[in-house]
């Protein structure tokens, strides 16, 4: 029971912090749509748990900034609760939709938090580093948090996250960075929720270590974003 309480709270204390919308169906039209060719790569945000595609807006706002057009930027929703196994299947379908409507060879993908656990299977076991150009991401559990020990209970996606699943075994095997895919991450001492903050890196990928930011800081600093849009045009 008190385990219970623990997960719960924790589960209030991140949802009163991040406004998350409504978790979309993976098989939903990507937003916004665009007909024409994109100027440059498409880049697909993928929120991480509890949240939602609405904490992309502080990014997509920097990346417009950057020079991006709406056209060229889509969030993808999905079930954080669910298996990130099933949510990076929806993710495949997804970039598939989004190659589909703007004519592009291959997408960027940035992610947060647990995206990053979507976006690298859906890289490593689907297939879809064949499709992606650059992956981002930002303060991402690739090898586990101890802080997912309070939500098992409530999700596999959690349990998936804890260091030592067979989820996290699987994506460590190997190659941790399959393909031709510009790998970055981004991670700091300060995070406070991806525990140990080592997680994040990944053996073969360029990775940045932010002197302090906050778990959700990375949601809405923009210096920070600039910089990963700057990485993404080049």
């Amino acid at each position: 029971m008190r385990r219970t309480i623990s997960a719960l709270a924790l589960a209030a204390a991140v949802a009163a912090t991040v406004t998350a919308g409504p978790a979309a169906s993976a098989e939903a039209a990507p937003m916004p749509a665009s007909a024409s060719a994109p100027a440059r790569t498409p880049v697909v945000f993928v929120h991480g748990y509890l949240s939602g595609g609405v904490t992309w807006d502080p990014a997509i706002a920097a990346f417009l900034a950057a020079g991006y057009r709406p056209g060229d930027l889509y969030t993808y929703s999905y079930d954080f609760f669910a298996s990130n196994k099933a949510s990076a299947q929806g993710l495949a379908a997804f970039v598939a939709k989004v190659k589909a409507g703007t004519g592009a060879d291959k997408v960027d993908i940035v992610n947060h938090s647990m995206g990053g656990l979507v976006s690298l299977w859906y890289a490593k076991e689907l297939g879809g580093a064949a499709d992606i150009k650059h992956m981002a991401s930002l303060a991402a559990p690739h090898h586990g948090t101890y802080i997912a020990g309070l939500c098992t209970v409530l999700s596999v996606s959690c349990q998936e996250m804890s260091p030592g699943s067979d989820f996290l075994k699987r994506l460590a095997s190997g190659d941790e960075t399959p393909g031709a895919v510009d790998y970055r991450t981004w991670y700091s001492p300060c995070d406070g929720v991806i525990n140990p903050f080592t997680s994040t890196p990944l053996a073969g990928a360029v990775n940045t270590l932010v002197p302090c930011e906050t778990h959700l800081g990375f949601l809405t600093d923009v210096g920070l974003l600039t910089q990963v849009a700057s990485v993404l045009k080049a």
